[in-house]
Formats: C-alpha cells, structure tokens, sequence
C-alpha cells in the first residue's frame, strides 16, 4: 500500500481552533481523520478530540492488518465516539454537550470507503475532475421540502456526534482508487469559503500533495479574510505500483515493507482519559502537526 498524504489545520480568525485531524495505518490498511468541533456548545475541541481518539483506538484493535468489514467498523466506531461523548458531558453535569462533526475514509484493498456526519466534507478527484464529495447534513443541501432561500441556514446542521439525539450518517460504497487519485478531507472552513470548481482545480495543479494542501489552506484564510473560521484539510494522494508513466510522490509512504502487527499514527491512540483531554492548547496541536510534516519530509529525502 503506497500513498502520499500531508494534513494542515490554521486557527484563522477564531478565538481557538476547535478542528482536528489525523490519519493512522497498519501494512494493508489506512484511515484518516477529521472532526470540527461545533461552535455554539461547549469544548467542542474536546469533542473533536475523543472523536478522533476512540476511532483511532478501535482502529488498532481491529485491523489486524485489515479490517474484517469496513462498513461495519466506521459505523460501530463512530457510535462509540458518541458515546464516549455523552459520557463525558454526563459525567460533568454538563447542560449542554460538547460537539463535533466527523468524516473518515478508509483505503483498503485498493478501495476507499468513507463516512461522514455533520458538513464536513471528502472530495475524491482523478484527472482533475471531481469524482464524488460528501452531501452535507445541513439544511443547505437537505433542505425541508417547501422552503425557500431565504429561510435556509447554511450553518444549522441536521445531525452532530454529541447531540442527545442519536447521530445520522451516511457511508459510501467502497471506491476502487487509480493511480493519482486524490482525496481529500476537510472542515467548512475551508469549503464556505471555495466553490468546489476552485477545490478541484487547486488540488489536482499537478503539485504534490504536500503543496497543493498548503495551498488550499492559504487561499482559505486569504478568502476567509480577518474573520476567517478554523481550516483544516487532510490531502490524499494514492498511488498503485507498477503504473505506466508513474513517478514516485515527493511525500510517500509505503508500507509494503512493515510487519503485520504494526500501527502507525498521527493521533494518539487510547480511548481518552480525562486528563489526557485538560491538556489541549493551541501550541501542543501545532507543534504535533510541525513534527509530522517534518517527519514526512525527512523520509522523503531519504528516499531520494
């Protein structure tokens, strides 16, 4: 399994950044991460967090290398990332609960499969064209029938991991991958502000993934301008061996050559504790992020 990926998240013009992202993966199996946690409720970064957390924790327990059933996984995993969330909001009182929207994809067996709740978004593109994007859980693009565009609020979400009701999702049927396909997942920060015409265009430049994600961050906050919302993406490249014309990806990762019982993450893994969550600050999430680009690219130069 060979594939490039590079992630980015800026807190832009927000107070705080409440995004967070993440991808692990074992020799025949990957996933990959992000949640926005939701303005309006309390610590929605905590929400994110555990959301990403408890996936990922279920994920190293049960690819072992592979998923048994992927379909099965994202949706039992994601259940219990909601739960572990009201469990924290009930085991504080709290009035209100923390909470986050989720999309996750997994590539196994050279087929992405993805689930996604709440508006954040996936974008699959092959040679420049806009393969499949998710359909948010908003009133925007599931509107009440009989409403019209004035009484329609983009930002009012129809579903949410953490609400006292149980969350809605969808998953896709599994996407067998070309060489070059790209995926990419990201927050409404950086989607309300690019039309999809733009996104494509952008991530498919014929830069490496490492640059064109950086790109499609700058050009977020740049539109997004002082008031600009967190922005976060994860960018997938996926590449297939032995393809015609292909050249190695400038940010690669290959597990072809790992054991079976190794997991790789950029998420801490382990159902979070409490403490572990009190420890959240903006210089921690950005020097995590820093440490994984520069491990990324030092494994790059080695390859070279």
């Amino acid at each position: 399994m060979k594939f490039s990926v590079f992630q980015v998240t800026r807190r832009g013009g927000r107070v705080k950044n409440e995004d967070r992202m993440g991808y692990c993966y074992t020799r025949e199996s990957g996933l990959f991460l992000l949640a926005d946690g939701m303005g309006g409720h309390p610590e929605g970064e905590v929400a994110a967090q555990m959301a990403l957390q408890t996936i990922a924790a279920l994920f190293q327990r049960e690819a072992r290398p592979v998923l048994k059933d992927v379909t099965s996984f994202l949706a039992s995993a994601t259940m219990t990332a909601h739960q572990q969330i009201m469990r924290y909001a009930g085991n504080r009182g709290m009035l209100d609960t923390p909470r986050t929207t989720l999309v996750a994809a997994v590539i196994q067996g050279g087929q992405a499969t993805w689930l996604h709740c709440g508006d954040s978004r996936l974008y699959l593109v092959r040679d420049g064209v806009m393969l499949k994007r998710t359909r948010d859980h908003s009133h925007a693009e599931r509107p009440r029938p009989g409403s019209s565009p004035e009484q329609i609020n983009r930002n009012l979400l129809l579903t949410c991991l953490g609400s006292p009701t149980p969350p809605v999702f969808d998953i896709s049927a599994p996407m067998p991958l070309l060489h070059g396909d790209r995926l990419m997942l990201c927050s409404d920060g950086v989607w309300g502000v690019l039309d999809d015409a733009l996104i494509v265009h952008t991530l498919s430049s014929g830069k490496p993934v490492s640059d064109a994600a950086p790109d499609l961050a700058e050009l977020a906050l740049r539109r997004g301008g002082a008031h600009s919302d967190n922005v976060t993406l994860v960018a997938i490249e996926w590449e297939t061996s032995g393809a015609i014309g292909a050249a190695p990806a400038a940010r690669g990762v290959s597990t072809d050559s790992i054991n079976d019982g190794v997991f790789a993450s950029t998420i801490q893994a382990g159902i979070p504790a409490d403490h572990e969550l009190d420890d959240l600050d903006e210089d921690t999430i950005e020097r995590s992020i820093a440490e994984i680009n520069e491990a990324i690219r030092r494994s790059a130069a080695r390859k070279a």
